[in-house]
This record gives structure tokens, sequence and C-alpha cells, in this order.
């Protein structure tokens, strides 16, 4: 990344100086690494770019010619260092651009644009959805960046610089930025999808349990992603709107694109959301399900035994006059009498276990077809 470790072998340019940019974004900002200012490059208009070292940069960024200066928002003396070599920011643009929290913003501020953006985290052992911000400030001119952690997206456009290819102006920087943080937002919530196709294949599998800190996890992965990415969206919306948003046709037309893109992901995660709903609901319907059966065994039982409890308990009492109670085949009698409403208790305990099956067939019917629906 650009802001690599001064004690790196390669040789600093002299104050001052320019060179072309190495093929490699990672050798980009290594003469200013102890500075607040991270790298600092002259877009030529050609695809190209043109490296600035020291004073030079100073003088790009009051001059006609278009500079993107690339800051470290951690470094203690960025702030004094926007305030000196950009003289017409004010100290309003200068606090939003090194707030600690930002959400995304788009501002028309004199001749130019606030834009803060955010993309996935994907530096190591970091989670996706803990988002990064990218503050800029842009004008015809200038394009002035702050990071405080690394994206991904920043190192590509070094990359397509050193190669000649893109930008050629400060709209084709923002359209071709706002591109590469979008476009990786699609493979994380293509991922948080795939879960929850394993999720519904293991209730519809027949499984009545699930790991509920599983189904936790993913619903506050979506919420945390949709975060940012709905109010880009609107920010996008906002800037196509805008005719004054320093956006020509090529860029209008990339900007349309990136709406897309950063809409289907908006619509991914809002379908992931109500999956984990129904999944929910699903496995909170079959837990319910489980003590009803165990309700309706214990009312068979009961409804069995009750009657003999009576009958026994009756026979039981010690006092005169008791029925069969000097006859030897009274025991006998008494049992050969339960027979009959033993089988009378199992016929009807029979035919209403069929109809209770049946409901419980459809009701889970039911449930299938929910969670079948989810999948599709």
């Amino acid at each position: 990344m650009p802001n690599a470790s001064p004690s790196s072998s390669k040789s600093k340019p002299k104050s001052g100086s320019k060179s072309h940019l190495n093929s490699s974004a990672s050798s980009v900002g290594l003469a200013m690494s102890d500075l607040p200012i991270m790298f600092a490059i002259e877009i030529m208009g050609d695809g190209n770019g043109l490296e600035i070292f020291g004073d030079e940069v100073s003088h790009l960024l009051a001059d006609a010619r278009l500079v993107w200066a690339h800051f470290d928002a951690n470094h203690a003396d960025t702030a004094a260092s926007l305030a000196s070599q950009i003289s017409d920011l004010d100290d309003i643009v200068i606090e939003a651009l090194l707030a600690e929290e930002t959400r995304p913003r788009y501002e028309l501020v004199n001749d130019g644009v606030l834009l803060i953006l955010r993309g996935v985290n994907l530096n190591a052992n970091a989670d996706p959805e803990d988002m990064m911000s990218i503050r800029m400030f842009v004008d015809s001119r200038r394009i002035v960046s702050l990071q405080k952690r690394p994206l991904r997206a920043v190192a590509d456009i070094l990359t397509k610089l050193a190669k000649g290819s893109r930008p050629k102006n400060s709209s084709d920087l923002i359209a071709l930025l706002m591109g590469l943080l979008f476009a990786r937002m699609g493979p994380v919530a293509s991922d948080l999808s795939g879960v929850m196709d394993s999720l519904e294949e293991h209730i519809l599998d027949g499984a009545n349990t699930l790991d509920r800190e599983k189904k936790l996890e993913i619903r506050k992965k979506a919420l945390a992603l949709k975060r940012y990415t709905h109010p880009q969206r609107d920010l996008l919306i906002q800037m196509i709107d805008n005719k004054k948003a320093l956006i020509g046709k090529t860029g209008y037309r990339r900007l349309i694109e990136a709406q897309d893109r950063i809409s289907r992901v908006i619509d991914e995660l809002d379908a992931v959301r109500e999956r984990a709903h129904i999944i929910n609901d699903e496995v909170t319907d079959q837990l319910t399900e489980r003590p009803n059966k165990n309700m309706y065994a214990l009312s068979v039982i009961a409804a069995i035994f009750l009657p003999l409890g009576f009958l026994t308990g009756l026979l039981g009492i010690n006092i005169a006059g008791i029925a069969g109670a000097e006859n030897p085949a009274a025991f006998a009698i008494f049992c050969a009498l339960l027979l009959p409403y033993f089988a009378l208790c199992l016929a009807c305990c029979s035919s209403r276990k069929l109809c209770f099956s049946e409901n419980l067939n459809g009701f889970d019917g039911g449930h299938s077809n929910r969670c079948h629906a989810a999948v599709q």
C-alpha cells in the first residue's frame, strides 16, 4: 500500500522532483511515508500518472493542472497540511474530512464537491462488514482524498494509472472509485446469501434445531452492510440528478452502472434479512410443535387410566358391602369386564391419532412450502 515503511531500501527522490508511476502500486508514496501526505500524482489526461514529491505538491495543488493528493487521516499534521496547502478549504470541510465517524455524504462546496464513501473491509483478519471510509474533496483541478485504513480500490486506481489506462480527469476518478468500491460489495453479499442457502437446506432436510448464534450473526452482518450501502445509493441518485457534479457524459454512464450495481447489492441484502426471518419463524414453529405432540400423548394416557383409577379406588375402599368381596372369582370377572373398555379406548385413540397426524402433516407442509419459497 502507499503508506509503506520509510525504512525501505528504495532511495527517496529529491524535494520538488517527479517520477513516472511504477507498475506496482505498492511502491507509490515511499518517499513521503513519514509525512501526512501519502502520495501525490499529477494526472496527465491520457490515462497516465506522474508521481510528484516535496514542494512540487504544493505548487501543483495551486496550479491549473490536475493533481491527486492522498493523505493519511490518522497523521497528527494532516489538518495543518490541508489548511496550508489548499487555502480555499475552509475549516468546516477540513473537519468533515477528518471526522472520526462518517456516513456517506455528498455536498457541493464552492466549485467542487465533498464526497465521503464506504467500502468493504478486505484487509487481513478483518470483517468485511466493518466498512472503511474514504473522504474526498474534488474539483476540476484537484482531487484531495483521505483514508484511515488502506482501501484496495485506491491501490487499483494507482495500478491503472501506472498502466496508462485510467482515470483521465477528476470525474473519471470519482466514477472509477465508486465502481471499484461497489464491485467488491457484491461478492460479500453473495457469500451471505450462500450461507442462507445452507441454512434453508438444513431446515428442508427435516432438522428442527439451528444454531441461534449463526442466524444472529448473519442478520447482524446484513444490517451492518446495509447501514452504509443504502445511503450510498441515495448519494449516487443525488449525484446523477445534479448536473453540476463535475460528471461528464462518460462519468454519467459509469455512475448509472454503479447505481445499478449497488442496487443489486441492497436487494440481495434485503433478501438475506427476509430469509433469516422466515427461517427463524420456521424453527420457532417446529419447536412449538414438539410440546404439542407430547401433550397429546399425555392426554391419551390420562384418558385411558383416569377411569381405571376411579374404579380401582372405588372398589378398594375398606367398608362393608363391596361387591364380590366374598366371591373368589370376582377379580377375574372384573378384569374380563375391563377388556371391552380397553378395546374401545384403543379404537378411539387410533381414530383421533389419524386425524391429528393429518393436521400435523398439513401444518408441516405449509412450513416447508414457505421455506422452499424463500430458497426460490
